[in-house]
């Protein structure tokens, strides 16, 4: 089972692209780290406020991929930079 997530941030704080990346990129890496996952920014890469990112997992069972993808979710909501705007889950 692939699961496949779209979650969309606002990056209250940012000022410019710098900023954005570099929130984008620790929350990226720790994220690859700590959870079974690939995680990317897939869409608003020029805006300096808001980012989409998409994460994905393998699992053998819906049940697997779904607890995982929450748990990064989860994670990624912990930060106080940003806010999630939207989420968009698929199941392939």
């Amino acid at each position: 089972m692939i699961g496949y997530c779209e979650c969309e941030f606002k990056i209250y704080s940012s000022q410019s692209l710098k900023e954005k990346r570099a929130v984008l990129q620790r929350v990226i890496t720790r994220t690859k780290q700590k959870f079974n996952v690939s995680i990317a920014e897939v869409d608003h890469q020029n805006l300096w406020q808001l980012s989409k990112l998409a994460i994905v997992t393998v699992s053998s069972s819906r049940q697997a991929a779904e607890r995982e993808l929450d748990h990064a979710i989860k994670f990624l909501d912990s930060f106080p930079e940003w806010e999630r705007t939207s989420t968009i889950f698929e199941w392939l």
